[in-house]
Order: structure tokens, then C-alpha cells, then sequence
């Protein structure tokens, strides 16, 4: 007697399946990358938005220079101050700093990790986000000149990071945009924040955030400097702000107040008398000698209120150039060069609106302090650098 065809189709599927199956289990899931599986970004709340309190905060890290993780060594700590140190110190602090100041967006101002200490860029990325990504904020980073020093390029680099969970982060500006095509650097974008629920603003950006890419080296007539912002980056800018103050609603007559963000200090900040400032100015401001009209181009514009740079690890001071502020944002990294028993620091930078009876009436100040990465996370040079009121 034969048996049925029903049969034999049962264990012909049967068999398919289980080749199938071990296919799956056993072989590709290693030709994922890490041999781990699919992964899909986890976004945040979007968009950017004002508390209901009418406060907006921002924690900048500047100078991670993570590298391998609890296997590299700090430079420039007292033995006396640490048992052990290594980047775990550096992802410490960051944390520390978000469960306290609680802020609405981190943003990563460049040198977030040391390329010659690490051999694979992509690892060291995951270390030194690891904070911003497990608070669940949405952060944002720009490239410092020691990022693309290792097994990634700037380009490939951005790339990375804008994929990262949580990460509000742009290669550079989309191409509906305005024209893009010929921007120079990697990472230069915009984001807009919002008024809180509820109010007159909601659905309008009365903050705006500016990144830009201050590159790293170059050769300029066989003289080694570096990098600078160009001035493809600044006509987009200009572009960009024009377009902004035309979609502006009617409630006030000034425009929304902006403030940009990148690494390479520009060469105005030298002229800064150490009396004139907020802060600690201790080394030489490292910049391209190159003056390609970033100060110019921010006092034309009219909304950018201050400028946030990081480089010069021991320099951590605010200080006012023909009415815009620059501030720094000290030193972050214990793989960076630091100075020994003077703590490593982060900046914190708050805006609040201001209100009539009815309802929000749009940022009426800007302030900033930083804290140190002491025992009692110590809070230093609290100070307003802008408020729609003042007219400097």
C-alpha cells in the first residue's frame, strides 16, 4: 500500500522549514553587522519644545576625547583625586550631570572622541554617547579636529551619529533646504525649538539652534592651521536666518533669538581682556588664522545671541564681542588634556519666556552656568547673556 501524497507534502514542507530555520538561526544573523540583530533607531520627542514652565535647558559637553573605554588613561589628574581613571570618569560626569540639571537637549560640541587613542571609531562613538542615549534625551553633536582621526571620515562619522538612538543630529541640511549641494564640512544644521503645549507658540520655532562644522586642519599657503567655518557654510546661514524672520509670526517685532554651536574658537576671541570676562581664561585661544567673517556674519544677522565653542580645554570663560557672546565650554574629558587639580566642567545654558496675563510672550533671557565635576557638582559663574530688555 502507498502513502498518501498528503503525507509526503506535510514532510516535504516540514523539512523546508527546518533548513530554513537553521539557515535563519545559525547564519544570517551573523552577517549582521557585529553579528547582532537588525536594530532600528529610537527616536525622541519631537519636536524640540519649551516646558510648560516657559523653560528650555540645554547641557553642553564639550571634549569628551573618549577613546577605549575603562582601558584608557586620564591625563592631567592628581593620584590624590582618583584610586583609577579612565573614560569611565568622563561618562561619570556626563551622567551626573543630566540627573541633575535634568536638561531638555544635550548638545555635543565636537572632540567627542580622540581618533589616535582608538582603532575602531564606531565603538568609541557608543562609549562616549552612552549618557545622552540611555537618558533617552534627544542630543545633537558636531565634529571637533581629532573625531575623524581614526577609522572613520567626517562624513562617515556624521553619518554614524545621526543614526544613533535618540539623536537629532544632520549630515547637513537637507536639500529642500535652500541649496546645499556646495556646503563645506559635515554637520552643518538647524533645529528649531518650540513654545510649550498649549500655548500661542506651539506649533512655532522661537528658539533656533545653529551647528556648524569648524573642520580640523589645513595647509594654507604651506602654513599648517586650523580649520575655520567657510563662507559656503556662512551664505547658508545667512539664507537660513532670512528665511526664519520671514516665517515669523506677528505677536513681536523681533525676530527668535538663536544660538549656534561648533568646536574651533574664532580669531576675535583673542582680543578678550582676561578683566572683560566670566570665567578662566588660561591658554592661548587655538584657532585658524584664517578670519573667514563668522563674527561679521552672526552681528549682520541679528538673532544670534551667543556662540558655543569648546578646543581649549582650560579656557571655560563667557566673554562679549561687539554684543554677542562666546563661551566656552571647559574642558569635559579625562582622556583630554586638562589641568591637575582643576576639576573638569560642563556648561549648562537656560532659556526662558517671558508672559503677559494671557499667555507666553516669547524668550526673554538667556543664561548659562557650569558645574563641576567635584563632589558636590558645584555650580560657578551663573550669569544672564542675553535678555530682550537690554540693549546690548
Amino acid at each position: 500500500m502507498t502513502e498518501p501524497k498528503w503525507k509526503h507534502s506535510i514532510l516535504y514542507a516540514a523539512s523546508i522549514y527546518a533548513v530554513l530555520y537553521l539557515v535563519h538561526s545559525s547564519i544570517l544573523h551573523k552577517l549582521l553587522l557585529g553579528h547582532e540583530k537588525l536594530h532600528i533607531k529610537r527616536n525622541p520627542v519631537l519636536p524640540l519644545r519649551f516646558r510648560s514652565d516657559g523653560t528650555f535647558k540645554i547641557l553642553q559637553v564639550a571634549d569628551m576625547h573618549y577613546a577605549n573605554g575603562i582601558v584608557t588613561r586620564c591625563r592631567d589628574v592628581l593620584a590624590s583625586e582618583f584610586k583609577g581613571c579612565s573614560d569611565i570618569n568622563t561618562t561619570r560626569f556626563v551622567k551626573r550631570m543630566i540627573e541633575s540639571e535634568k536638561p531638555d537637549f544635550i548638545a555635543f560640541t565636537g572632540d567627542n572622541i580622540f581618533g589616535p587613542s582608538t582603532s575602531d571609531a564606531a565603538e568609541s562613538l557608543f562609549g562616549a554617547f552612552v549618557p545622552a542615549v540611555e537618558s533617552k534625551l534627544p542630543w545633537a553633536a558636531i565634529l571637533g579636529n581629532h573625531d575623524q582621526e581614526s577609522t572613520m571620515d567626517r562624513e562617515e562619522l556624521m553619518s554614524f551619529i545621526s543614526l544613533m538612538d535618540y539623536s537629532v543630529s544632520q549630515i547637513n541640511p537637507s536639500h529642500n533646504d535652500l541649496a546645499t549641494s556646495d556646503i563645506d564640512g559635515y554637520g552643518n544644521y538647524h533645529l528649531g525649538v518650540y513654545g510649550p503645549p498649549g500655548s500661542k507658540w506651539a506649533n512655532s520655532s522661537i528658539l533656533n539652534l545653529f551647528f556648524l562644522d569648524s573642520g580640523d586642519r589645513a595647509v594654507v599657503q604651506g602654513i599648517r592651521t586650523y580649520g575655520w567655518i567657510k563662507e559656503s557654510q556662512l551664505r547658508w546661514l545667512v539664507g537660513l536666518s532670512e528665511k526664519l524672520r520671514g516665517g515669523r509670526l506677528e505677536e513681536t517685532d523681533a525676530s527668535s533669538p538663536a544660538l549656534a554651536f561648533f568646536h574651533i574658537p574664532i580669531p576675535e576671541v583673542r582680543q578678550l581682556s582676561p578683566q572683560k570676562i566670566v570665567g578662566q581664561f588660561q591658554e592661548a585661544v587655538a584657532c585658524s588664522f584664517i578670519n573667514s567673517g563668522v563674527l561679521k556674519t552672526f552681528l549682520s544677522m541679528g538673532d544670534v545671541k551667543a556662540f558655543f565653542v569648546g578646543h581649549d580645554h582650560t579656557n571655560d570663560f563667557c566673554g562679549n564681542i561687539d554684543g554677542i557672546w562666546v563661551c566656552y565650554g571647559g574642558g569635559c574629558g579625562y582622556h583630554g588634556y586638562g589641568k591637575a587639580g582643576w576639576p573638569r566642567r560642563a556648561r549648562v545654558i537656560t532659556a526662558e519666556l517671558g508672559k503677559s496675563h494671557r499667555d507666553w510672550t516669547g524668550v526673554e533671557r538667556i543664561s548659562t552656568w557650569k558645574r563641576l565635576d567635584d563632589e558636590e557638582l558645584s555650580m560657578i559663574d551663573k550669569q544672564v547673556l542675553w535678555d530682550s530688555g537690554s540693549t546690548s
